[in-house]
């Protein structure tokens, strides 16, 4: 109810009685002891049923990359920035494009921030910024010729649903300044990261290390069936989807390390798994595991 933004995590079987997977937790057991005392003579609860079937994926191998700016959607021109929710846009990542004129380094504040920023002067990645964090200001380093472009991509990272934060849009939702001057003519670039974005994604043979804010893409191969859990543990910060369906987000500063991938997501044979991370410009090991943690 005060000023701070937490985002959740992506899991939310969090002290519930039953997990992802379906499976009963210390939660479940105790209140089903707590029934078992409140039953009718002679009557017995059911006992819990089987648990489904989980499995474990050996290391999974990724062999192309799609870098988003080089598969940016059309821009919308803006005279000053626009959350997400204007441009028809609820979820997922927006990025904000200007050019510098007047003053080209010093302080850059972005006002407003929803949720988390990363900085590029130039194509080259100088900072992050994070309202969880209250975060809002960065510094434009000098540099000679002076700097050009000034690009700005925001991961949305969960709406607030309740109190008088209802009205939570996402990006940069007022204004960006440089020394308390105000940035205008923006080329703003809608990323919602939903199937239809992922499908135009172009990818190419992943070679030497490009620069972050990349998708990269794998497969692996399966002869059976079940629940199971990728661990990211090796990556930074973003997202996971397995044939197309999306399995939420990751952050490497925790708690939650593994993303739950539920068997009907999955299929006998060739499976495709995409991860986009913001800061990796090389892909990680990813496993499947049977457990959460």
């Amino acid at each position: 109810m005060g000023d701070a933004y937490e985002p959740d995590v992506t899991s939310y079987d969090y002290d519930a009685p039953l997990n992802e997977l379906g499976q009963p937790t210390p939660k479940y057991f105790a209140i089903r002891d707590l029934l078992a005392k409140f039953q009718p003579d002679g009557a017995k609860l059911p006992d819990p049923p089987k648990a489904l079937p989980a499995i474990e994926i050996p290391a999974i191998a990724f062999k192309d990359c799609a870098p988003l700016f080089e598969n940016l959607p059309p821009a919308i021109r803006e005279p000053q920035p626009k959350p997400m929710e204007y441009l028809g846009q609820n979820q997922g990542f927006i990025l904000y494009r200007t050019a510098f004129r007047g003053h080209y380094s010093g302080k850059l504040k972005l006002w407003e921030l929803h949720d988390y920023a990363d900085i590029h002067v130039d194509g080259k990645l100088i900072g992050t910024l994070s309202r969880a964090r209250k975060e809002d200001t960065i510094e434009i380093p000098k540099s000679d010729p002076p700097a050009q472009t000034l690009d700005i991509l925001v991961e949305g990272m969960g709406h607030i649903n309740f109190s008088q934060h209802m009205i939570d849009r996402k990006g940069i939702t007022d204004r960006v300044t440089l020394n308390g001057m105000t940035l205008m003519d923006w080329m703003i670039y809608p990323l919602p990261m939903d199937a239809k974005d992922i499908a135009r994604l172009k990818f190419e043979p992943l070679g030497e290390a490009g620069r972050p804010e990349t998708f990269f893409r794998g497969s692996f191969v399966l002869g059976g069936l079940g629940d199971t859990y990728l661990d990211m543990s090796g990556w930074k910060k973003g997202v996971v989807w397995v044939n197309g369906h999306n399995l939420g987000r990751y952050w490497e500063i925790g708690p939650q390390k593994r993303l739950y991938c539920p068997a009907p997501f999955l299929k006998k044979g060739r499976n495709e798994i995409i991860v986009f991370d913001l800061h990796r410009s090389v892909p990680a090991e990813i496993r499947g595991f049977k457990s959460l943690e």
